[in-house]
């Protein structure tokens, strides 16, 4: 049973570095978030008006936003890395990025198709079909992030950041011939390239969480650095506990990125340390790395999954006040019912689609680096 377990859901090589171990468990987290979001928002039937239980559904709704950022942050790292250390052909390296997006994308996008014929009432689809088209066509090239149209996929906005970076950072490097320069200079450009971007964005508005991206980019700049030293792992746990704490104030939308920015650039470095650490440890705990490897699967169906449970809920037990152990005790419920559908989803299409083809090519064009982890990264 183990063996095939880890046939199905294991993804680092036998002797992987525990910086990749880590990795996949730092996905884990970012997705447990996510579904935090959304199980606070499908369950308010459900809840009483007691203060506790109102209180802490508000706490992990606000807090679960971090989720996404975290998954920015780690990519910001992956690709970086991946770019900064060799020269690539940029067409090969979009192949491989719409290969890793969109297989998963397209089937979830047909099944939201599908239920939106079979549930109009349902449809976000707009009636007339110039809107449907544009609306759709906009959704499946990934253009929503970016305008004030409801997702298709409600998830789906922050693949429209992630394809901004993986388009915006090759011209990036080309231009200011980053990989020809030294550390300490990268590291001033980047310095200066934050200091632009948040200029711009409290000025006039914008995705400012592209700024995760960029504390991702400085997470690969300062493990290269020959005497980085990492910080102490009960110091990187309370930056990230105090992070999430300031999301629930009402502070500056920048100011909590920033917050963000930082908290995750030490937690990611404490646990990609070469020297292991009890924190790193933590999330090398081999179930939340397996959640974390089928992350991108889990990310894009949770949500259908989750509001599917919540209906057949809501059959079995109608909706009614309840207090702080029923909200307790239902959450673990609807995350085992939502692992099924993402699983499948990972197994039938991400897997053979996106990650096993991915690994091959790269196999066959170069020798994988120790840690890369770019092709298996999510988006």
């Amino acid at each position: 049973m183990r063996h095939a377990l880890r046939a199905s859901f294991e993804l680092a090589r036998t002797g992987a570095a525990t910086q990749l171990y880590a990795m996949q468990g730092l996905r884990g987290m970012a997705v447990l978030l996510v579904f935090c979001v959304h199980y606070a928002s499908l369950s308010q039937p459900w809840r009483g008006s007691g203060s506790a239980v109102g209180a802490l559904a508000t706490a992990l709704h606000g807090m679960g936003n971090a989720g996404v950022d975290l998954f920015f942050v780690l990519s910001g790292y992956l690709i970086y890395g991946s770019l900064i250390t060799r020269a690539q052909a940029i067409v090969p390296y979009l192949r491989r990025r719409v290969r890793r997006i969109y297989p998963v994308y397209a089937c979830v996008f047909g099944l939201y198709l599908l239920l939106s014929w079979l549930f109009p009432s349902e449809s976000k689809i707009p009636a007339p079909w110039p809107q449907a088209l544009a609306y759709l066509a906009s959704n499946f090239l990934l253009l929503t992030g970016f305008n004030t149209a409801l997702p298709f996929i409600s998830v789906a906005w922050s693949l429209s950041y992630e394809m901004l970076y993986y388009l915006a950072l090759p011209l990036l490097i080309h231009v200011f011939q980053l990989r020809h320069h030294g550390r300490a200079w990268r590291c001033l450009f980047l310095a200066l390239l934050t200091t632009l971007a948040i200029s711009v964005f409290a000025a006039f508005g914008g995705p400012a969480r592209l700024l995760l991206f960029i504390a991702g980019i400085a997470v690969h700049e300062a493990l290269a650095a020959p005497a980085w030293r990492a910080p102490p792992p009960l110091l990187a746990a309370c930056a990230v506990l105090a992070a999430l704490g300031c999301l629930l104030l009402p502070l500056a939308l920048l100011l909590k990125l920033a917050l963000l920015a930082g908290a995750f650039f030490l937690l990611c470095l404490c646990c990609f340390q070469a020297r292991s650490n009890w924190l790193g440890q933590a999330f090398c705990w081999t179930p939340l790395r397996w959640l974390g490897n089928i992350s991108y699967s889990y990310y894009l169906i949770h949500g259908l999954a989750l509001k599917g449970a919540f209906l057949a809920l809501a059959l079995l037990h109608p909706p009614q006040a309840h207090g702080l152990a029923f909200f307790l005790l239902l959450m673990p419920l609807m995350l085992a019912l939502t692992l099924p559908p993402a699983i499948a989803l990972f197994l039938l299409v991400e897997k053979p689609c996106s990650l096993v083809q991915a690994a091959a090519i790269a196999a066959t064009a170069h020798p994988a680096p120790a840690l890369s982890g770019a092709e298996n990264s999510p988006p």
